[in-house]
């Protein structure tokens, strides 16, 4: 068995990864900025440190055989422009600078197929070898800064220090404690969402992208970004899927399909007038312009090089719905008696 270092364990992404890794007999070392009761009861060893702190890393690396870095930040508030490029781009370099420095040969580092899966063709499924859509992508600081972060890590790949890439799209399933992926089902789920986007999501469950990592450090190639992606489809067909499964129902209006800047202007203008009568917002800006696209992606790399299968999508929004309502995040109430 192996010993490695995995940061970001404590996110919705990394917890799985850790309980995987040690349900396999891995020795894990857990990097957090504090300690982590529930990774310890993983067996998971817990070691303080920052990804911005090469020296924390560099002790935590040690007689290490793998890195897994999956630290991030996740947010469509422009305002966190800043502290993501600092967390996904400096923490990158930091990281596998340090993780090398160490003795380290191999790190997976956990990125996003927003990265390459956007499209404003209904038609178009993605793959690795897809152009950078940089004009989407550069009006979203979260999806702009794990950009940059996937080109700094590749820039590290070589011979001696293999880099790989894994693509999750949208992460959902149970356990999403701090809903940074989850969120919009809570929306839903709360009848808080008043119209149905016009464009296309892609998701993937959490646990299945945590076994794509680990598939990864064991089968991946050096230099190489690998899409896991468990459903395509539009925005109206994933909200009927939630109203099967919950019992909730889907808002009546789908919009029609416009310009990015237009979605986003019109979500900031609700979002003022939302303000004012003290309510949530019933979409942000970025979001109104994300929801215009489509993320389909194609994860047949992953399956042919990686051997790696995903479990059925209805599956995982039963799961994420479950969840959702079991640690009161929703009320039970809310869904309609008898649904399935």
């Amino acid at each position: 068995m192996s010993r490695y270092l995995v940061t970001g364990g404590t996110g919705f992404l990394g917890r799985y990864l850790v309980e995987q890794l040690s349900a396999a007999d891995h020795e894990v070392v857990a990097l957090c900025r504090s300690e982590s009761s529930a990774l310890a009861d993983l067996g998971a060893t817990i070691h303080v440190g920052d990804v911005l702190d090469g020296g924390s890393i560099r002790d935590a690396a040690t007689d290490c055989d793998g890195l897994f870095h999956c630290a991030g930040k996740v947010s469509r508030d422009g305002g966190d422009a800043e502290s993501m490029y600092r967390v996904h781009v400096d923490g990158t370099k930091t990281t596998l600078d340090a993780a090398r420095s160490a003795g380290i040969k191999r790190a997976v580092v956990a990125s996003t197929s927003g990265v390459v899966a956007v499209s404003s063709d209904p038609d178009e499924l993605r793959d690795e070898e897809a152009d950078t859509p940089m004009a989407e992508i550069a009006r979203w600081p979260y999806y702009r800064s794990k950009l940059f972060a996937e080109r700094a890590a590749f820039d590290r790949n070589d011979p001696q220090f293999e880099v790989i890439a894994v693509n999750p799209s949208l992460l959902l399933g149970p356990g999403d404690l701090r809903n940074s992926s989850t969120d919009d089902i809570r929306l839903f789920l709360e009848r808080k969402i008043p119209f149905c986007p016009a464009g296309g999501i892609a998701f993937v469950d959490a646990r299945d992208a945590a076994a794509a990592l680990i598939l990864a450090m064991e089968k991946g190639k050096g230099g190489e970004r690998y899409l896991v992606n468990a459903a395509n489809m539009t925005v109206q067909a994933f909200f009927g899927r939630l109203e099967r499964i919950s019992g909730v129902k889907a808002p009546p209006f789908r919009l029609p399909r416009t310009s990015a800047t237009i979605a986003g202007v019109s979500a900031s203008l609700l979002g003022k007038a939302a303000k004012l009568f003290s309510m949530e917002p019933p979409l942000d800006k970025i979001s109104a312009e994300m929801s215009q696209f489509y993320w389909y992606c194609d994860s047949t790399k992953a399956e042919t090089e990686l051997g790696w299968t995903c479990r059925d999508p209805n599956e995982t929004l039963a799961d994420t719905v479950e969840d959702l309502e079991a640690r009161g995040v929703v009320w039970p109430r809310q869904r309609a008696r008898g649904a399935s």
